[in-house]
């Protein structure tokens, strides 16, 4: 049975950035804005996230940290939080995965898991 209490929707919209880029030393800069909506019954809020960057060579890059964009946002049932960050890689096709650690108002921690996305240069995926 799903435990509906705590239930966080992640949704994100990865934008290849080609003015900051520079294919020729393989240089790739890539934003995501990511929305956090909370469809659960507890108000919680986000104390640290952790992302998983693979590039297209299989190479991988952890990143962890206290909130986002420094902020942890407290989010209310019904509320969201929306935000946009960046990341470079080597190739021109990555994805990103991860979770961001929540804890309730009463103290309950837990993860809500960020659904693997694809950062990839425009026509280089058919």
């Amino acid at each position: 049975m799903t435990n509906n209490a705590n239930k966080i929707n992640i949704e994100i919209l990865p934008t290849y950035i080609a003015e900051q880029s520079d294919p020729s030393s393989d240089h790739y800069v890539f934003s995501y804005t990511v929305t956090i909506r909370n469809e659960g019954k507890k108000s919680a809020r986000l104390l640290t996230r952790h992302w998983v960057i693979t590039d297209g060579d299989g190479q991988v890059q952890e990143v962890r940290g206290e909130g986002v964009i420094g902020e942890q946002p407290h989010l209310s049932p019904g509320e969201d939080f929306k935000y946009t960050s960046g990341t470079f890689m080597n190739t021109p096709v990555g994805t990103m995965r991860g979770s961001y650690q929540m804890i309730t108002d009463s103290g309950e921690t837990f993860e809500a898991e960020i659904p693997n996305f694809t950062l990839a240069v425009p026509n280089t995926l058919h």
